[in-house]
């Protein structure tokens, strides 16, 4: 599989760097999707979606995803694998990269809108995922196996003898990341010459970035009020829909904010009042960690929203755009 589709010649790389995209990016709950779908409809544009949860099927009340039959515009992007099924940003950079040349090939605006902030990079700029970072992974399983077996220092101890310079840069207890840079020296990659490269912002298209930003206040009362909407949804219901198909392993994964905490409510009959406290807190720290992986990339355009309705955004941001 080519996980790498990356411009072979000058022409090419011309082409592409004349290409617009539109990015609208930021914390959860600020107002995104809506922002991009009216920029999307101002724009004659589409949606290629750069959220990691909304790539899953069923996984719809959760993950905020825009109903069908409320889109004003086409979406790319979401509803791509089952729960559980494994997925990658590489494996996301295919497809996302295939939905522009989509959309730009009938004419239209790519408008990138998520919160994922790899995601939007690995679309946007020119990264190079190693070998590896396929569906079904031998070497990531061998190495998985030998930190189950023999615990988290073993594979450590390995990376350290294979490359110290990455394993410098990575906790020991990440392992995780500890395995994935083995992944890369096997590949003849080095994880630490990988991380150096990743600091340089530039994009392969011409790419505007529009960043949306909130008082925390108003931000946190928006998340707090969406979890609860999320409720009023069946996002229980949800959750126990997708138990009962058997994705438990994907719904108590680290990242997938309101569905972990539910499990116990609907498998051991927890105090929902409780989980639901929870959700809205790890949202709150979810969109802390957006907030500072956006604010490190300067190509950002930055619009406060707490005071502007949806037009008075919109009207900023195509001013924001200069093209």
């Amino acid at each position: 599989m080519d996980l790498e589709p990356q411009p072979t010649t000058s022409t090419d790389q011309d082409r592409l760097r004349r290409q617009r995209v539109v990015a609208v990016v930021g914390p959860t709950a600020v107002g995104k999707t809506a922002l991009a779908e009216a920029l999307a409809v101002a724009l004659d544009g589409e949606i290629v979606s750069a959220d990691s949860m909304q790539v899953y099927r069923g996984m719809d009340v959760g993950t905020a995803k825009p109903p069908a039959g409320d889109r004003r515009v086409p979406y790319h992007c979401i509803d791509v694998v089952d729960p559980g099924e494994p997925f990658s940003a590489a494996l996301y950079q295919k497809i996302a990269r295939d939905a522009i040349a989509c959309i730009a090939g009938a004419a239209r605006v790519p408008v990138v809108v998520g919160g994922t902030g790899l995601y939007v990079r690995a679309v946007l700029d020119p990264f190079e995922f190693p070998e590896g970072e396929q569906r079904a992974n031998a070497v990531r399983e061998r190495y998985e196996a030998v930190a189950e077996r023999q615990g988290p220092d073993r594979v450590y101890a390995l990376l350290q003898s294979a490359d110290p310079a990455s394993a410098a840069l990575i906790h020991p207890n990440n392992t995780r990341r500890v395995i994935r840079a083995l992944e890369m020296h096997e590949a003849g990659v080095s994880y630490a010459a990988h991380s150096e490269r990743f600091s340089v912002r530039e994009s392969i298209y011409d790419a505007r970035f529009i960043g949306l930003t909130m008082e925390r206040p108003h931000l946190y009362e928006r998340i707090d009020a969406r979890v609860d909407a999320m409720m009023s949804l069946g996002l229980p219901g949800e959750v126990e829909r997708l138990l009962h198909l058997g994705f438990r392993e994907a719904l108590t994964a680290q990242q997938a904010i309101g569905y972990k905490e539910l499990v116990p409510v609907v498998e051991q009959g927890a105090d929902l009042s409780e989980a639901v406290l929870a959700i809205k807190q790890a949202t709150r720290r979810y969109a802390k960690r957006q907030f500072t992986w956006f604010k490190a990339d300067s190509r950002v355009r930055w619009l406060d929203v707490t005071e502007l309705s949806l037009e008075d955004a919109l009207t900023q941001a195509l001013r924001a755009l200069d093209w």
